[in-house]
């Protein structure tokens, strides 16, 4: 068991786009425990970050920071122009009671994509997710992998330039896991940001461009995914790719 002392944040050592998400010293506290404690950090408009750490660390709190969902005691969240209409998937996917086409065309709908473009869209959005098969079926008879990909597909209807996924592949088994790997890398390859928040490891070295380590509501390391897994310079991030438990 390795205890951790205070962190202390090692800035980014990658190079930026003057078009970065800025986090500038977000703290949020309940009932006097700091659950996020001066958050810093700039991430890229491009690219997969992956935003890792033990549980407990706050990974799925500041997505919902991120998102306005949640109010931050103090700080501020600065989107550059380089982001556009965030979209936030949640671990457990939250379906209508509808076809997979349905709810598609709902999330189009809500979009104001006009109507004339909806079906063609709705086309690229199933074959996307590959469940152009599955478009008559209820959504919530759909296994959990399909499911997930509905629900990011679901949110790509927006056309947002920042995808928030949160634990995407929480449960699922390895060929649910791979093809919701693949859709993310389709999706990044399109041009829309991605910061995934994984408690999978192997997972955050398959995906990710940069990793964001959060350890005690800070984050402790921010680097280029492939120096982050052989050479992390933080004492956490040593000791949680080691396998250590981090308190």
């Amino acid at each position: 068991m390795s205890e951790s002392a205070e962190v202390v944040p090692i800035r980014p050592s990658i190079r930026l786009d003057t078009d970065a998400l800025t986090l500038t010293d977000i703290r949020l506290s309940h009932e006097g425990r700091n659950l996020l404690d001066g958050v810093i950090a700039e991430i890229s408009s491009n690219g997969i970050t992956t935003l890792i750490g033990p549980n407990g660390a706050g990974k799925s709190l500041l997505l919902r920071v991120i998102m306005d969902l949640v109010k931050p005691t103090s700080g501020v969240v600065e989107f550059g122009d380089g982001f556009e209409h965030p979209a936030l998937v949640f671990q457990r996917p939250i379906l209508l009671r509808r076809s997979v086409r349905a709810n598609l065309n709902h999330a189009l709908k809500l979009a104001k994509v006009p109507k004339a473009d909806r079906s063609g869209r709705l086309a690229e959005l199933l074959v996307a997710a590959d469940l152009t098969r599955l478009a008559e079926n209820p959504a919530r008879a759909l296994s959990g992998g399909e499911q997930q990909r509905l629900s990011i597909v679901r949110a790509l209807a927006s056309n947002p330039s920042l995808l928030l996924l949160d634990e995407p592949t929480a449960s699922l088994d390895p060929s649910a896991t791979k093809a919701i790997e693949d859709l993310i890398r389709n999706t990044s390859a399109a041009g829309v940001k991605i910061i995934l928040v994984t408690h999978n490891r192997a997972q955050a070295k398959r995906l990710a461009d940069d990793v964001l380590f959060l350890h005690q509501g800070k984050i402790a390391e921010h680097t280029l995914a492939e120096k982050f897994f052989q050479a992390p310079q933080s004492d956490a991030a040593k000791g949680y790719l080691a396998g250590d438990l981090l308190l």
